[in-house]
């Protein structure tokens, strides 16, 4: 029998134009440490820094909140970057001796980066492109030569010039070898050739002259205005890099042999035969490349000599140094990580006499570190942005929005106190270009990442720029290795050379138990909670002075005794006793020790109540820290899970048992659809009936999928997904009182009634009777599907707000006469309770109607772009396909969804967090977050411009090849990638053609740029660990991943905004 229902008839118009009022997806900015960097660039006149990537991206930076992007149509490596000085173009050579014009264009008052002209030479000689040279083939090294040229050395010693305003090769002035070696005695040439152009330098004072060094150690003087050869140096070391002195009287090269030299420009015509100076500073043992050298003048004197490498190899060849040299005093900068390139900030007027640098910025594979050079000791200067996310490995995301401005203060003093800046040092951040044009933000927002190592960072997520604000670190409270290592590596820095630790990439953890898997901040009383893997739970109060006090430790056993069950996995953390100091921020009040240590799962605070859930793969706690005692302990496990006994250093049983389950799941159903085929052909001839009988303008209700129900014994069961606190109704209609709620993975969720003493009035603490919990009501979920989410909604259908902010008219109080009700959420489907009776009201099934699992929940407030007086609280969702759906509240009807991230990328998926007001963050590398919004409203992009000068004889390129694409995650994925622009800057077809749709524009609403401030704001936590869930959704046959696919491409085409409820 055809079974299906009809809806109301179209869309309303009314509410499509607000849905384009309240939702828009935008991807912001990325904050974090570009990926994989490749190469820099700096202009010293507009003081903007460039860095290039292995994926093909081109960020500009300038001061905070000043940021431009771009990526090249091909995804290749940048090696190298030049900035036009002034003019704000910056010319980038691809590893496929490609080369790229950006400029930095102001439109609407803002500006933003595009790529004007591209050239790209032959890839192998032919009679197509008979015209270019097949010695071009492969370009080395850039130099921008005064005016409007740039000089291309390449590897067959060739050097060619360039027209840098249309990039088409000068004719007629191409240098080759055989020019150079007719200045060259005939001793030296000796049949050997000269080898690649490995540096192109030019003079300050006469920018016609051009230095220019050879793969085999000659260096040759070549004046432009005559043609000619000035001076020639008979180098026999291979040459790594060249530098030219201040006054042009000297130049200074580094070799592959760990040597530099110094050579005289004054000698006049014949040969220079031997430098000046030759020195191996690491030596006399064999010493590895000196990569690049810099030699900067000082008034006072004494000059600085830069390089990179040159240690000795035996010794310390696997160290990434760079050296700076003054006078007698030499130290080695020691990095975690490989040294990119290097410069230094300094006068580049022609008047001026000495170079006087103020900075040495070094980029390293993963950071970016600034040394103030005008300050004896040489401090790293606090980076404003470029700050390594990564330092260690990112665990698990948090965010808060609308911090007090009290606690924000707090926060940002008790971190300028863990990185004090020298009295003496009076240099600030040297990368200053542009203007930021973003309004301040009205309210402040908190980004807190939980590290591999035991830290947890705060970082000012405000703006554009995501800053440092302090760091949290866990480990001292253990007892573990890091002292023994520390005084080992001490040890080493007492030794020759002289090495000086700097930067703070860390990728090396002492104990991999110190991870931190769940945070937790209450913002009205500076309390925290920090989980961690070994099953440890620490309660933290922010105190702005040091302090020295015992830690109290408790021990709560989730197993309560039950036999059968022996933990196989890692020991607890043993911690410190006695007193023990602690500095001025985040100090640990209450250690509270899981049993067995397996890792927290989920975690959750209520400081008005002084009560602290946690919850791990055995069960969940509740424990009172303003008494120091536990209310509750409740085991989860199911008496097959023996997999949640093994813990995650045993993770490789628990892989393949998941994955024989998963064959033995497509088994079945394999067997299954081949009984039901005769229904199946059944149902199709009925679907074709209802085409035919039904009005076009009407709305079915979307097929469902069928969804096998999960066993009861499958592994790790037992999980606690979720924990949560609220006011509210479940003894019965008339008395409400405090509850928590816990979810697990295999769709139970727990509900019990607290009995908690009420604080007297007035009183921040409440009695010291003790708390108690009652088991009030147990749900469990049709299909076993895992509880993601729970919260409890008022009787207007909105969230309840946060603890103290009804109490301390922070936010408007909930209502407490309507009835109540509970979303809980699963990785199936949204399920609306009321309360206290818990008779389903609605539902929405993803899985049947999508065909995907959710990841990630949050309940969100959207503000009209019209008036920010209307908002509505909505609930949004990421599912593993990587999409994003947004649903109303509480009647879960569609709203809108987008897609957001690749469904391969199954570490951004896991590491998702959204804030409270429709913007989110997810990992695109190891060390950035992509920023994107779901609001029309909220958006946090930057907004800036930037002064550039043009010079009289530049001309400015007449048109563009392509808007710059939004640059995309890291892991290649071009998400936007925009049609060329005509030469009268008329939008092309597809823009036009996006503008007259009827869905929301994409990237064309640009309002304030922060987090309104509404309704008071939860924590939102994710965490960063790939499980077995998120394994399991690329495990299938070929045909059901066809089968899934014909169904989403169905139901993007006819896709519904309204919900019919079953």
């Amino acid at each position: 029998m055809m079974k299906f229902r009809f809806r109301r008839q179209g869309a309303d118009p009314q509410r499509e134009k607000l849905k384009q009022e309240l939702f828009a997806f935008h991807k912001t900015v990325e904050h974090g440490f570009p990926n994989q960097p490749s190469a820099l660039a700096f202009d010293p006149e507009l003081r903007i820094m460039a860095i290039g990537t292995r994926s093909g991206a081109v960020k500009i930076y300038g001061a905070p909140g000043v940021e431009f992007t771009g990526l090249h149509r091909d995804a290749a490596t940048v090696t190298q970057m030049h900035f036009l000085p002034g003019q704000g173009r910056l010319l980038t050579l691809l590893d496929d001796s490609s080369l790229h014009l950006w400029e930095i264009i102001h439109h609407n008052g803002c500006a933003h980066l595009e790529e004007g002209l591209s050239f790209h030479p032959p890839s192998r000689p032919s009679f197509d492109n008979a015209s270019f040279p097949a010695s071009l083939t492969r370009v080395t090294v850039v130099l921008l030569v005064a005016g409007n040229t740039a000089a291309l050395g390449t590897e067959s010693g060739s050097i060619f010039f360039l027209d840098v305003a249309t990039l088409a090769l000068l004719e007629g002035q191409t240098l080759s070898p055989d020019v150079v070696l007719r200045s060259v005695p005939d001793d030296y040439r000796c049949g050997k050739a000269l080898g690649p152009v490995e540096s192109l330098q030019g003079h300050l004072q006469d920018p016609s002259k051009i230095l220019i060094g050879y793969s085999r150690g000659l260096l040759v003087i070549w004046s432009q205005a005559t043609q000619s050869v000035d001076n020639v140096f008979l180098g026999n070391q291979q040459l790594e890099s060249l530098c030219w002195g201040r006054g042009g009287s000297s130049i200074i090269s580094s070799h592959s042999d760990g040597s530099y030299a110094i050579w005289s420009t004054d000698t006049g015509s014949p040969p220079t035969l031997q430098p000046t100076v030759v020195t191996t500073p690491y030596g006399p043992f064999p010493c590895k490349a000196i990569n690049k050298i810099l030699w900067r003048s000082c008034e006072s004197g004494d000059h600085f000599i830069i390089f990179s490498g040159g240690m000795p190899r035996a010794s310390y060849g696997d160290r990434h140094c760079v050296s700076v040299l003054r006078a007698e005093t030499l130290v080695t900068l020691d990095f975690t990580s490989r040294v990119i390139d290097f410069f230094t900030v300094h006068s580049t007027q022609p008047a001026d006499e000495f170079d006087n640098p103020q900075a040495l910025a070094v980029l390293l594979e993963e950071e970016l570190v600034v040394l103030d050079l005008q300050t004896p000791g040489w401090p790293a200067v606090p980076a404003p942005y470029l700050a390594p996310l990564h330092s260690s490995a990112i665990t698990c995301s948090a965010h808060v929005a609308n911090v007090p401005s009290k606690l924000w203060a707090r926060i940002v003093s008790a971190g300028e106190r863990q990185s004090p800046q020298p009295a003496s040092s009076a240099l600030s951040w040297p990368i200053t270009g542009g203007r930021n044009l973003a309004q301040e933000p009205s309210q402040r927002g908190l980004l807190l990442t939980g590290h591999e190592d035991g830290t947890v960072r705060f970082w000012d997520a405000s703006g554009v720029a995501l800053r440092p604000l302090y760091k949290l670190s866990t480990a001292g409270l253990f007892q573990t290795d890091c002292e023994h290592a520390d005084s080992l590596a001490q040890a080493v820095e007492d030794d020759w050379p002289p090495f000086r630790k700097v930067g703070c990439f860390d990728p090396y953890s002492d104990d991999p138990r110190l991870g931190i898997q769940k945070v937790a901040l209450c913002k009205y009383t500076a309390q925290m909670v920090v989980a961690g893997t070994a099953g440890q739970v620490l309660v933290l109060e922010l105190s702005e002075f040091p302090a020295e006090h015992a830690v109290s430790v408790a021990n709560v056993d989730l197993l309560q005794d039950r036999e059968g069950f022996t933990w196989k996995g890692h020991e607890r953390l043993n911690p410190h006793t006695g007193l023990l100091p602690w500095p001025a921020g985040f100090q640990p009040r209450m250690l509270i020790q899981c049993l067995p240590p397996a890792a927290v799962t989920a975690v959750t605070l209520h400081a008005e109540w002084s009560l602290v859930a946690f919850g791990t793969s055995h069960g969940f706690g509740l424990f009172d820290y303003q008494r120091k005692s536990p209310v509750l302990a409740r085991c989860t496990l199911h008496p097959n899970d023996s997999l949640a006994m093994e813990g995650p250093l045993s993770r490789v049983k628990s892989l393949k048992k998941s994955l024989r389950q998963s064959f033995r799941r497509i088994r079945k159903s394999r067997v299954s659809g081949k009984k039901r085929a005769p229904a199946a052909s059944s149902k199709e001839a009925n679907a074709q009936l209802a085409e035919q009988t039904c009005p076009h303008d009407l709305e079915m209700t979307p097929v469902q999928r069928r969804i096998e129900p999960r066993s009861a014994d499958d592994s790790l069961s037992g999980v606690v997904r979720c924990l949560y606190f609220a006011d509210t109704f479940l003894r019965d209609a008339t008395h409400h009182g405090p509850t928590m709620w816990a979810g697990t993975n295999s769709g139970s969720v727990f509900a019990y009634a607290l009995e908690v003493p009420a604080a007297t009035a007035g009183g921040e603490k409440r009695p010291e009777q003790a708390v108690e919990a009652v088991l009030g009501k147990e749900v469990q979920l049709m299909h076993r599907a895992p509880v993601v989410a729970i919260a409890v909604l008022d009787g207007r259908g909105r969230p309840l707000p946060e603890p103290y902010e009804a109490s301390r008219d922070l936010a408007q109080a909930p209502d407490m006469q309507g009835g109540h009700a509970v979303l809980i959420a699963s990785e199936e489907q949204f399920k609306v309770f009321t309360l206290p009776k818990v008779s389903a009201k609605t539902k929405f099934k993803l899985t049947a109607h999508e065909g995907c699992r959710v990841r990630k929940v949050a309940l969100a407030t959207f503000a009209s772009v019209m008036s920010e007086d209307y908002t509505e609280t909505c609930l949004a969702c990421l599912t593993n396909l990587g999409d994003v759906h947004v649903f109303s509240v509480p009647g879960l009807r569609p709203q809108v969804h987008y897609s957001c991230i690749r469904k391969e990328d199954i570490s951004g998926i896991a590491s998702c967090v959204f804030t409270r007001h429709g913007q989110g963050f997810y990992l695109i590398s190891p060390s950035e977050f992509e920023r994107f919004s779901l609001s029309a409203r909220n958006i946090t992009e930057p907004l800036c411009s930037l002064d550039i000068s043009w010079p009289q004889n530049a001309t400015q390129p007449s048109h563009r090849l392509q808007e710059s694409p939004k640059l995309s995650q890291a892991n290649g994925t071009r998400d936007i990638i925009l049609a060329p622009e005509s030469c009268q800057g008329s939008p092309s077809s597809a823009h036009s053609k996006r503008a007259d749709t009827t869905e929301p524009p994409e990237a064309t609403l640009s309002p304030v740029s922060i987090d309104s401030a509404a309704s008071g704001d939860t924590m939102l936590d994710t965490t960063g660990d790939v499980t077995v869930e998120y394994v399991k959704d690329f495990l299938g046959s070929p045909e059901d991943s066809e089968k899934n696919l014909r169904n989403l491409e169905a139901d993007d085409a006819c896709r519904a905004y309204t919900l019919l409820i079953k």
